[in-house]
């Protein structure tokens, strides 16, 4: 077993106080943060709706000691989500996050085998 886990975390948030400003740029950059911008990544990657302008979320990888637990990842991810929002202008509230352990996570290699057959 390795010294640091790789966790994914989903960070999920509603928008809040936005600017005129923010709310334009957010709605005239939705197609670039739409379904298939959903990448789990260091720096993040932001996805929502457009209609209605309401919830966000964004998703990380985080590479932590397992010792930390996944509210260490939550926390991570949520900081560096806090930071890239209020870096961008965009008013936020109510972040909470998801947490999977890449590293304890069971695979189920038989039902992977049969999909790879169809």
């Amino acid at each position: 077993m390795s010294d640091l886990h790789t966790y994914r975390v989903i960070v999920r948030g509603t928008w809040h106080d936005l600017t005129d400003t923010a709310r334009e740029r957010l709605l005239a950059e939705a197609g670039a943060h739409g379904m298939t911008s959903m990448r789990f990544s260091e720096e993040g990657s932001l996805s929502y709706e457009p209609v209605p302008l309401k919830h966000f979320s964004m998703r990380y990888v985080v590479v932590s000691d397992p010792a930390d637990g996944d509210e260490m990842a939550a926390a991570l991810a949520e900081d560096r989500a806090e930071s890239a929002l209020r870096a961008l202008g965009y008013g936020f509230t109510g972040l909470r996050s998801t947490v999977t352990d890449l590293d304890t996570m069971k695979i189920n290699r038989k039902a992977a085998a049969r999909a790879a057959r169809r």
